[in-house]
């Protein structure tokens, strides 16, 4: 679906620490290599973005994004087998394989697959290692975008390359994002499109 051409340049830009942004399920968003931390800064610096604030990582499979975390309790597995893919990002106890630059010094790092054919096909296709690091497409503060004409006004010349949606819609609502610890209890962190009926 993506030309080949597309998947050729976005790889060479992530590779030489570029940022670039994308369309997901839910809004627009930006990333990079998760073991670039030259455009780690960069995603921090042009979002004006405060640094005790983590970015989240995107995969295109589960296997892929399992490195990066210590352990999956069985209630997050449950979770992943019902939402994923779809718009619900969960917090979990990190490797040592995550860098810290990414996760604010936290021992935590959110993970999520999204559910937009474009981007697991970037993913699948562009990205070495088919994980970034990442965050929405907008200016800290800002609302989240949901078109590239959006993430144009907000981010302009400081995102290396823009991904096409390829008419491929976002919904415009952020993900649900929980962590759960290896107690098996879920706790919400910032309450999105899925409901979990769980409190704050």
């Amino acid at each position: 679906m993506i030309p080949e051409k597309e998947i050729i340049k976005t790889t060479e830009i992530l590779e030489n620490n570029g940022v670039i942004a994308f369309p997901t399920d839910t809004v627009w968003g930006i990333g990079c290599l998760v073991e670039s931390r030259q455009a780690v800064d960069r995603i921090y610096q042009l979002k004006i973005r405060e640094k005790n604030k983590p970015l989240i990582l995107l995969g295109s499979r589960l296997e892929y994004l399992l490195p990066y975390i210590e352990s999956l309790p069985v209630k997050a597995e449950e979770l992943i087998k019902k939402f994923f893919p779809g718009a619900l990002t969960i917090v979990l106890k990190k490797s040592s394989k995550t860098p810290d630059c990414i996760t604010s010094g936290f021992d935590t790092v959110g993970i999520r697959i999204p559910d937009h054919p474009i981007l697991l096909e970037l993913l699948e296709k562009a990205v070495p290692g088919h994980a970034l690091a990442t965050t929405s497409a907008n200016i800290s503060g800002q609302g989240s975008v949901s078109t590239k004409e959006d993430v144009f006004r907000s981010l302009g010349d400081n995102i290396d390359y823009i991904i096409d949606d390829y008419w491929f819609s976002v919904c415009g609502k952020e993900s649900t994002v929980v962590m759960v610890d290896a107690d098996n209890k879920i706790k919400l962190l910032r309450q999105g499109i899925i409901d979990l009926g769980v409190e704050k």
